[in-house]
């Protein structure tokens, strides 16, 4: 939706300014040249201010893509982490970290990933694992085992990575912020077509087109990237994926004779 109105408030405003800069010349009066030059001094300071506006609003969405992306290759890494971390670790706290390590990146994939763009709430199904992961670090605690650091810095630094991935999929800019863009933009094209001159050749509309385009094209990348997780420029899951299918071969060559406690999904199993 936000795609089509875009679109034509852009179209509309060519269309009016083209319209209003035909009904113009109809109207021209003998000193033309000096109207002309009138218009083109109205429409240099809401050019400039257009195109600031969209230059910065183009480097906020882009810093916030980015951050999403090193959000999620952060949280991935981390995971991976906690797993081999998980390995010096004494029985049978070792085995369970890991298997829960692996639960949480599934459930990460099939719950939380799916609805980022909708909420950007975090799943319950795999918020389980994690709950898990420091029922067993209190209990390592008690042991006194000398792992328990290493592997609540990696916890820890999994949750905040966690947390940034979700705060990046909401939309970094606000709703009125684009939308006064829009409308700068679009008045922008429409004062262009106003302005055109008298004598005007193919050239001019065509840049003029051009133009547009260029602009169209603008929002509709800004709108896009806006939505990390959900655009047609969008951050893949591809690094988690690899991370589950690692830690997963490994927890089934370290524990061959154990199943894990959820399902493909990350799902817990029925007890």
């Amino acid at each position: 939706m936000v795609t089509i109105i875009t679109i034509a408030a852009m179209a509309a405003a060519l269309a009016f300014g083209l319209a209003a800069n035909r009904y113009r010349r109809r109207r021209a009066s003998p000193q033309g040249d000096d109207e002309e030059a009138s218009v083109s001094d109205l429409v240099s300071p809401l050019e400039t201010l257009a195109v600031l506006l969209v230059a910065f609003v183009i480097v906020l969405a882009a810093e916030s893509f980015g951050s999403a992306g090193q959000a999620v290759g952060a949280e991935a890494h981390r995971v991976d982490q906690l797993y081999e971390v998980a390995d010096y670790a004494p029985e049978p706290h070792r085995g369970h970290i890991q298997a829960d390590a692996v639960c949480y990146a599934r459930a990460i994939l099939a719950y939380e990933w799916p609805q980022m763009d909708r909420n950007g709430e975090k799943a319950p199904q795999a918020s389980v694992w994690s709950s898990d992961f420091r029922r067993h670090f209190k209990a390592l605690a008690r042991s006194d085992d000398a792992t328990l650091d290493l592997l609540v810095a990696a916890d820890d630094e999994r949750s905040v990575a966690r947390q940034a991935r979700l705060a990046e999929a909401a939309p970094a800019i606000p709703p009125v912020v684009y939308w006064f863009m829009v409308v700068a933009l679009a008045a922008t094209i429409g004062a262009f077509a106003f302005g055109l001159p008298a004598r005007r050749g193919p050239s001019h509309l065509v840049l003029l087109c051009v133009l547009t385009g260029l602009f169209t094209g603008s929002l509709l990348l800004i709108e896009d990237i806006d939505r990390p997780f959900s655009g047609q420029i969008h951050i893949s899951s591809a690094v988690m994926e690899d991370t589950v299918d690692d830690i997963g071969e490994d927890y089934a060559e370290d524990h061959p004779d154990r199943r894990l406690p959820c399902d493909a999904q990350g799902a817990r199993r029925a007890l």
